[in-house]
């Protein structure tokens, strides 16, 4: 907690779904924050419902718009950056390939080489995805040291990202500026209203009292609460932030533990354990590609990083789904997200 007190952090991203989460972390951990996004989408964003806007400073702005994002890092001058914003949905990069890669890359270009004129020392997360990975839909789980690649426009931008940050790294990189990136599972959490995402979808249908349609029912992903891979990125924060010549500087994945890895089927029974209802199978044969298979391994970040999930897959669930029924029933977002804040950081 002491770390991170006065500390000048800077979050790309902060009005959407992971970004809201994370500000409401470091809020509570007496950082500075200040964001940088587009406005959030939707009436129902978490970032509204947390009242972020009137709690931490920001600028919206579009990240592939080089010189205000210049202009308003130069003049935060940060200590930490934590860059989120991104164009994150697999299925809406097919519709807008170009946009998608414009943002995903050349934001990340324009934030990096913002952070590389600054006259100070800047530490730099750079969050990708856990779908990097050239997918072979094999069983064992990805490793930091496997080849990048990616099917999807989304995949393969993120995937750029990590060849853009290594870029950075060698060429700008030392004690002045210091870049290392995060590779995330599937994250689920309260708060999450994005479109095509399996555990708003859910969640819409059930508030609907509708069938549950599922697209990719036997897929494997590595799932987990929303808090366990921001605990990453923190403690990966911090580990870089303060180590001395290239410790750190290099990607880590922040996945479930092994047994938590299982089918959108599972996920989706799972939910309606906890808030009944029924699910149907809507695949589609001539839908987009997706990967069907897919996890991480986490044994780098728990040995050199000394982290590791804290919540198992039904906990994960479990609380999603509390967050989501309270929500609904009327109590407060605000106070869900702070109560599960706190029991997670209890339990690190």
């Amino acid at each position: 907690m002491g770390f991170w007190n006065g500390k000048k952090v800077l979050i790309t991203g902060h009005t959407g779904f992971k970004g809201a989460w994370l500000s409401e972390m470091l809020l509570g951990r007496g950082a500075e924050i200040f964001g940088v996004a587009l406005p959030p989408e939707g009436g129902d964003s978490l970032f509204a419902q947390l009242s972020l806007d009137k709690r931490m400073s920001g600028a919206l702005l579009d990240i592939r718009d080089a010189a205000a994002l210049k202009t308003e890092v130069a003049a935060f001058a940060p200590d930490i950056v934590l860059h989120l914003a991104a164009q994150s949905l697999v299925r809406r990069s097919y519709q807008d390939p170009v946009g998608n890669w414009a943002t995903n890359v050349m934001g990340t270009v324009h934030l990096l080489d913002a952070l590389r004129r600054l006259e100070r020392p800047v530490t730099a997360v750079v969050v990708t995805t856990d779908k990097v990975y050239e997918n072979h839909e094999w069983a064992y789980a990805y490793r930091e040291s496997d080849p990048l690649g990616g099917h999807d426009p989304y995949s393969a931008s993120k995937a750029a990202c990590e060849l853009v940050s290594a870029s950075w790294r060698r060429s700008f990189g030392g004690t002045h500026l210091k870049i290392a990136t995060a590779r995330a599972g599937n994250v689920i959490g309260g708060g999450d209203w994005a479109e095509d995402r399996l555990v708003p979808d859910i969640v819409r249908s059930l508030k609907a009292e509708r069938p549950v349609e599922i697209r990719n029912p036997a897929s494997i992903r590595p799932w987990q609460h929303v808090l366990d891979p921001l605990h990453g990125y923190l403690t990966l924060a911090e580990r870089l932030h303060m180590a001395s010549g290239g410790a750190f500087q290099s990607g880590y994945n922040f996945g479930p533990e092994p047994a938590d890895v299982h089918s959108v089927r599972a996920l989706a029974d799972t939910v309606l354990r906890h808030w009944p209802g029924r699910w149907t199978d809507a695949s589609d044969p001539n839908a987009v590609h997706e990967a069907g298979r897919l996890s991480l391994s986490i044994d780098k970040a728990r040995s050199e990083l000394g982290w590791s999930p804290v919540w198992r897959f039904e906990q994960a669930v479990e609380n999603t789904i509390h967050w989501y029924r309270q929500a609904d029933l009327g109590a407060e977002p605000a106070e869900l997200t702070r109560a599960q804040i706190k029991a997670f950081e209890a339990a690190t």
